[in-house]
Protein backbone atom coordinates (compact mmCIF):
# COMPACT_ATOMS: atom_id res chain seq x y z
CA UNK A 1 0.00 0.00 0.00
CA UNK A 2 1.62 3.56 -0.79
CA UNK A 3 1.66 6.21 1.41
CA UNK A 4 -0.91 8.47 0.16
CA UNK A 5 -3.90 5.30 0.36
CA UNK A 6 -2.21 4.78 4.03
CA UNK A 7 -2.45 8.78 4.72
CA UNK A 8 -6.46 8.80 3.64
CA UNK A 9 -7.43 5.46 5.52
CA UNK A 10 -5.98 6.93 8.37
CA UNK A 11 -7.81 9.96 7.85
CA UNK A 12 -11.02 7.97 7.37
CA UNK A 13 -10.22 6.40 10.77
CA UNK A 14 -10.13 9.83 12.68
CA UNK A 15 -13.44 10.68 10.82
CA UNK A 16 -15.47 7.74 11.89
CA UNK A 17 -13.89 7.56 15.08
CA UNK A 18 -15.13 10.91 15.88
CA UNK A 19 -18.33 10.76 13.77
CA UNK A 20 -17.20 14.39 12.87
CA UNK A 21 -18.39 16.16 9.50
CA UNK A 22 -14.83 16.92 7.11
CA UNK A 23 -15.00 20.59 7.29
CA UNK A 24 -15.45 20.63 11.75
CA UNK A 25 -12.25 17.94 11.25
CA UNK A 26 -10.34 20.51 9.13
CA UNK A 27 -11.29 23.27 11.59
CA UNK A 28 -9.89 21.47 14.91
CA UNK A 29 -7.10 20.46 12.75
CA UNK A 30 -6.17 23.74 12.03
CA UNK A 31 -6.65 25.41 15.54
CA UNK A 32 -4.40 21.81 16.72
CA UNK A 33 -1.77 22.51 14.27
CA UNK A 34 -1.50 25.78 15.47
CA UNK A 35 -1.30 25.50 19.23
CA UNK A 36 0.99 22.61 18.91
CA UNK A 37 3.31 25.24 16.50
CA UNK A 38 3.14 27.83 18.95
CA UNK A 39 4.51 25.59 21.80
CA UNK A 40 7.03 23.76 19.97
CA UNK A 41 8.84 27.04 18.01
CA UNK A 42 8.04 29.32 21.42
CA UNK A 43 7.00 31.52 19.19
CA UNK A 44 3.68 33.98 19.43
CA UNK A 45 0.80 32.84 18.20
CA UNK A 46 0.90 36.72 16.31
CA UNK A 47 4.24 35.97 14.20
CA UNK A 48 3.84 34.13 10.89
CA UNK A 49 5.74 30.90 12.35
CA UNK A 50 2.97 29.05 13.81
CA UNK A 51 0.59 29.89 10.94
CA UNK A 52 2.97 29.08 8.28
CA UNK A 53 3.38 25.96 9.63
CA UNK A 54 -0.63 25.50 9.79
CA UNK A 55 -0.09 26.25 5.92
CA UNK A 56 2.43 23.82 5.48
CA UNK A 57 -0.12 21.02 6.93
CA UNK A 58 -2.70 21.63 5.27
CA UNK A 59 -0.80 21.47 1.87
CA UNK A 60 0.71 18.67 2.91
CA UNK A 61 -2.50 17.55 3.61
CA UNK A 62 -3.59 18.74 0.08
CA UNK A 63 -1.07 17.04 -2.02
CA UNK A 64 -1.76 13.81 -0.01
CA UNK A 65 -5.26 13.73 -1.05
CA UNK A 66 -4.69 14.83 -4.93
CA UNK A 67 -2.30 11.73 -4.61
CA UNK A 68 -4.69 9.56 -2.89
CA UNK A 69 -7.62 10.51 -5.41
CA UNK A 70 -5.63 10.49 -8.74
CA UNK A 71 -6.72 14.25 -9.44
CA UNK A 72 -6.96 17.56 -7.70
CA UNK A 73 -11.25 18.04 -6.66
CA UNK A 74 -11.85 21.62 -6.62
CA UNK A 75 -14.31 22.13 -4.46
CA UNK A 76 -13.59 19.93 -1.85
CA UNK A 77 -10.15 21.16 -2.08
CA UNK A 78 -10.89 25.22 -1.47
CA UNK A 79 -13.37 24.54 0.96
CA UNK A 80 -10.57 22.53 3.17
CA UNK A 81 -7.99 24.83 2.63
CA UNK A 82 -10.50 27.44 3.55
CA UNK A 83 -11.81 25.60 6.89
CA UNK A 84 -8.40 24.80 7.97
CA UNK A 85 -6.93 28.33 7.73
CA UNK A 86 -9.32 30.66 8.59
CA UNK A 87 -8.95 30.47 12.47
CA UNK A 88 -5.65 30.56 12.46
CA UNK A 89 -5.48 33.59 10.11
CA UNK A 90 -8.35 35.48 11.69
CA UNK A 91 -5.93 34.89 15.31
CA UNK A 92 -2.77 35.73 13.79
CA UNK A 93 -4.14 38.77 12.38
CA UNK A 94 -6.01 39.60 15.29
CA UNK A 95 -3.19 39.80 17.55
CA UNK A 96 -0.57 41.42 15.14
CA UNK A 97 -3.23 44.06 14.71
CA UNK A 98 -4.23 44.91 17.92
CA UNK A 99 -3.48 47.70 19.78
CA UNK A 100 -0.62 47.93 21.83
CA UNK A 101 -1.47 48.92 25.37
CA UNK A 102 0.96 50.90 27.35
CA UNK A 103 1.56 50.77 30.95
CA UNK A 104 0.45 54.30 32.87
Amino acid sequence: MTLPALYHRFIIWIGDGTGLPDAILHIHAGLAVLMLARLVTGRSLGTFVPLSVVVAAEAFNEVMDRLSFGSWRWPDTLSDIANTLFWPTMICLGLRLRPLVRPR
